[in-house]
């Protein structure tokens, strides 16, 4: 099992990562009746292709040699309706750790980052915006 979800009322969850005990909560959008305080779990499924680009970035960064520390990701989701589902995720990246990425670099970066996990499992209907800023 890799988590535990609690509705905790007010359309709030709280969820458990189990291997290390991280807590999450959510709340419904202020558009859908929520109160906004926490990510929605929407806010969740589109920061975690930022999160994930990321993290296969820096595997690739580990395995051929440069750096992308201090790298960032912007996200906006940007919500569709009938049904109500995520429609598009911008995806902002500015590319940080190095003064310059030779071109092989930077392919290897932006597959990386293009091949996902996340990137790869979201439905092909959820249009993916990427841009890469490089220095």
């Amino acid at each position: 099992m890799t988590s535990k979800i609690i509705y905790k009322g007010n359309l709030r969850t709280e969820m458990t990562h189990l291997q290390s005990g991280t807590v999450v909560e959510t709340d419904a959008p202020t558009d859908n009746n929520g109160k906004g305080e926490r990510f929605s779990p929407t806010d969740l499924v589109a920061t975690a292709l930022g999160s994930c680009m990321l993290t296969i970035m820096g595997i690739a960064g580990n395995t051929h040699g440069y750096n992308i520390e201090g790298s960032e990701v912007e996200i906006t989701k940007i919500m569709a309706s009938n049904p109500r589902r995520i429609g598009e995720i911008v995806v902002k990246l500015t590319i940080k750790g190095q003064d310059v990425y030779s071109d092989k670099e930077k392919a290897i970066i932006e597959n990386a980052a293009m091949t996902c996990p996340v990137f790869l499992t979201l439905h092909e209907d959820v249009k993916k915006t990427v841009e890469f800023v490089w220095p």
